[in-house]
């Protein structure tokens, strides 16, 4: 079926158009009903006079349900008081189902009722919103990096080993009593891919088992991850700025109406650009401390660390060099302190804490056999990426970004499960 997307009745003014849509709320008054129908591009009145449609069509049309679905056909009016500031005038109209009686209703409901009906609560307003929103972000990723000649190279979702520690793994039965791990990121094979490509990203989702209820956790969420050979820690972090840079402007290109339904301030977000402000670890500790915030060195942040280091500037903080102890295997130890580590975090400003993390890798063959043995991991497992370290090993790095907890933050969502189409969160696998 060819219709008109309600995004496009701006093109159509004075046009008869088809809508193929569902009705999302009614109003009637005398003579006359007022429509609005979505589409899944936006919202618009059609408005049915008695006598102006069929008798029988405008009694049916004024005991609709809501999100019954109806193709409507009228012509196009500008009206800015009408939502979208367009309205049809109903010429006809097919109800294509008559909906039951909608669940999720005017009045308001508990978290756990629009989690439960998720599949349903898809259709509001906020929710539409905010994934619009993620739709460009993701859109201004991809477009990132292609632009600037990264290779697309899909990481697998069954892994062998584990990337960052075994405590947070999801482990699965393969063939023949083999087990194997849901990704916790694809970092480690993009390595692979950067050692062929020069510059490769993986874009999917990942898994972390962590039994965390926190508004910044999901035990399935999507990430970026690219890699870059030749690269040290200085390209890491100007990558990761530009991106960030590129992907709310396109944000705030691209999606005002839905800033504006979420109710963001868009002030925070217009003044985001480079650079950003960079602080050592050290720094980061001294500045907890005197802002009476006790945290000994050598821990990793927290919550309510990355909360008061956030809050320290309007744009994305970057701290680098922390210790290595608390860092993955494969991170490079700093050259000029060895307790350190070539790793830096990307905090999000207003609170919203940490959505990149991200360093230079080790380069070493010998010294990544060493860390190996060190986090008790199996080195039968790492034998091919040892590899890479044998045949052509140089200097190079990426990052990870969490894809829901950037849409947070742009979207001044306080937590993060509105931010994927179906959150997966402890006791959480419904629908």
């Amino acid at each position: 079926m060819n219709g008109t997307r309600i995004a496009d009745l701006g093109d159509h003014v004075g046009d008869e158009v088809t809508i193929l849509g569902w009705l999302y709320n009614r109003r009637s008054k005398g003579k006359l009903h007022f429509l609005i129908l979505r589409d899944g591009s936006g919202l618009c009145q059609a408005v049915a006079f008695k006598g102006k449609v069929d008798d029988d069509l405008f009694e049916s049309l004024g005991r609709l349900s809501q999100e019954s679905s109806v193709i409507v056909r009228g012509t196009v009016k500008r009206d800015d008081r009408a939502p979208g500031g367009f309205e049809i005038g109903v010429i006809d109209a097919t109800v294509v189902h008559e909906a039951e009686e909608y669940p999720i209703a005017k009045q308001a409901h508990g978290t756990d009722f629009l989690l439960t009906n998720r599949h349903l609560w898809l259709r509001s307003r906020r929710p539409y919103a905010t994934l619009r929103v993620r739709h460009t972000v993701i859109r201004a990723i991809r477009d990132f990096f292609d632009d600037r000649g990264f290779t697309l190279v899909d990481a697998p979702v069954f892994t062998p080993s584990a990337c960052e520690g075994t405590t947070t793994l999801f482990e699965v039965d393969y063939f023949d009593d083999e087990k194997a791990y849901l990704t916790q990121s694809g970092q480690l094979y993009m390595e692979a891919a950067a050692m062929a490509f020069g510059k490769a990203y993986c874009f999917g989702p990942t898994f972390r088992a962590e039994k965390s209820k926190t508004r910044r956790h999901l035990t399935e969420f999507w990430m970026v991850e690219p890699e870059i050979a030749y690269a040290d820690l200085d390209d890491v972090i100007a990558l990761g700025e530009e991106m960030l840079c590129e992907i709310v402007a396109r944000v705030l290109d691209k999606n005002a109406e839905e800033l504006e339904i979420l109710e963001r301030d868009t002030a925070p977000l217009e003044a985001i650009r480079a650079p950003f402000p960079r602080v050592h670890y050290d720094d980061a500790v001294r500045a907890l401390n005197d802002g009476g915030i006790e945290f000994e060195w050598g821990g990793d942040f927290g919550a309510p660390d990355e909360d008061f280091l956030s809050r320290q500037s309007d744009r994305p903080t970057i701290v680098h060099r922390f210790p290595a102890a608390i860092k993955a295997f494969y991170m490079k130890r700093d050259p000029e302190d060895e307790r350190l580590s070539m790793s830096v975090d990307f905090l999000a400003p207003e609170g919203y804490g940490e959505i990149i993390g991200g360093g230079q890798r080790a380069e070493d063959l010998g010294y990544l056999q060493e860390q190996i043995v060190k986090h008790g991991l199996p080195e039968e497992a790492f034998k091919w990426y040892f590899d890479l370290r044998r045949y052509g090993s140089v200097p190079h790095g990426g990052f990870g970004l969490g894809v829901e907890r950037t849409v947070a933050w742009i979207c001044g969502t306080e937590h993060v499960r509105e931010c994927i189409p179906f959150p997966r969160m402890l006791y959480r696998i419904y629908p």
